[in-house]
């Protein structure tokens, strides 16, 4: 009675609830390749509709300076399969069995983008369900390509594609079709998500297209994942340290200009921030369009610790050379006072020697003595007139050369003074350290505004 009431299916399923019975029905053995060699499809003309969703278990790596990134990612396909289907009630209700994946054809899927071969190990297996299905589940730890913009490191958005297609089938052929839209996809993405590394994934879209490969055309399904960078570490480690060099690079400005600390204080700090530009050329790459802005930031701060580095050696140069002329005039009033007494001297030595005083003069018994004391006078007078026009002379050309010697002072007065260009130089200080203040400012501000407005090409 039991037996009347059951469908003929079921009654004839009694003996076959095994794998091996379902296998033995579709003739799927491993001495067979029935299924494996061609396109499982009942007429050429017809395409195979192959459904292809990704997600992403975890961005591994980001290598700016090879322009490539390390995704882990799982890859779920489906199609059909025109000569695969059995009843399931005949087989104890039994829906699918897995086969090797040796056994059936399965799409030649390839990414444009991937540069190395995957180091994960393939699935093994094929599902296959009772109305000719078969689904593909694999894991696969992809290298590929991106073209890195990191004009806006360390606050810069990468958007990398991954194009899946067919090696060698044609768009009439195979034809690849997304399961999911690209919200669901970004939420289930999100959820499966493990590993991040210094990346915030924020969204992944996904289209379909159809593409030109020399003689036909293939259909192709692109994602493209776009990810946030964390730049809070490299703020920690790269921009505010540079910051802090600006900062000691002010404070030197309250060291003594006097001593050589100051000079080799700066050396330091520029110095350092040339190997803070040496670590920056080890992360981006050479193949940037356009000079990212922490580049100009590293240059702009080096600039003008360089500025200032010449503003002390200009200011110790002038304090050199104040030094120079205090000890010059210290020779110089030296040798005055000496040259004054020397030349005071030999006019009192002239004028003794040229002072009037008696003479004795050879008498000739032939004349008179009041006619010799009178020739007498007369070559004395004459004699004196001469000498005293001569002193006269020579008083004149003395106070001449004293009066070219005291303009000569007089035009080096103030650059004589004591401690001239000390003053000079305090003056030079202040106005300099206003300037740079002022200048650093404005380039940090303008630098951190392009940072937070700049739109990566």
């Amino acid at each position: 009675m039991f037996l009347d009431v059951l469908p003929i299916d079921v009654v004839d399923s009694e003996g076959n609830c095994s794998y091996q019975d379902v296998l033995n029905h579709l003739k799927l053995t491993r001495s067979t390749e029935l299924y494996s060699m061609t396109r499982p499809v009942k007429h050429y003309k017809s395409a195979t509709q192959v459904h292809l969703q990704m997600a992403i278990y975890g961005i591994l790596d980001v290598r700016e300076i090879d322009q490539t990134f390390v995704l882990y990612v799982w890859i779920y396909m489906s199609w059909g399969n025109d000569h695969i289907r059995w009843n399931q009630h005949r087989f104890c209700g039994l829906k699918h069995v897995v086969v090797p994946t040796e056994a059936l054809w399965k799409p030649d899927l390839t990414i444009e983008e991937m540069t190395e071969k995957d180091k994960a190990p393939p699935s093994p297996y094929l599902t296959v369900t009772y109305h000719g299905l078969i689904e593909l589940r694999n894991d696969l730890m992809l290298v590929s390509t991106c073209r890195m913009q990191v004009y806006k490191f360390p606050f810069d958005i990468q958007s990398c594609n991954l194009s899946f297609k067919s090696a060698v089938y044609s768009d009439d052929e195979i034809k690849f079709a997304a399961i999911l839209n690209a919200s669901k996809f970004t939420e289930w993405s999100r959820e499966v998500m493990r590993i991040q590394y210094e990346w915030l994934f924020l969204n992944v879209t996904v289209h379909e297209k159809t593409v030109n490969n020399l003689s036909f055309n293939q259909s192709m399904i692109v994602y493209t994942i776009t990810m946030k960078r964390r730049s809070v570490l490299y703020i920690a480690n790269f921009l505010l340290p540079i910051m802090f060099f600006l900062g000691l690079d002010l404070a030197s400005f309250l060291i003594s200009d006097s001593g050589g600390e100051k000079l080799g204080f700066k050396v330091t700090v520029l110095l350092a921030v040339t190997v803070m530009q040496l670590i920056l050329n080890d992360i981006l790459p050479s193949s940037s369009d356009r000079i990212p802005l922490i580049a100009v930031y590293c240059i702009g701060m080096f600039g003008l610790m360089m500025l200032s580095l010449l503003e002390t050696i200009l200011v110790m140069y002038l304090m050199a050379k104040d030094n120079e002329a205090d000890n010059k005039q210290s020779l110089s009033e030296d040798c005055g006072d000496k040259m004054g007494k020397v030349v005071l001297n030999n006019y009192d030595q002239e004028v003794r020697n040229w002072t009037p005083c008696g003479c004795v003069c050879e008498v000739s018994t032939d004349e008179p003595p009041s006619e010799m004391v009178s020739v007498d006078r007369e070559g004395n007078s004459r004699q004196l007139v001469e000498e005293s026009s001569g002193l006269e002379k020579i008083l004149y050309e003395m106070k001449e050369v004293e009066k070219t010697l005291n303009l000569l002072l007089n035009s080096r007065k103030e650059e004589g003074k004591p401690g001239y260009w000390t003053r000079m130089t305090k003056t030079i200080n202040k106005v300099f350290f206003i300037c740079y203040v002022t200048v650093a400012c404005l380039f940090l501000v303008v630098i951190f505004t392009m940072w937070i407005n700049a739109q990566d090409e």
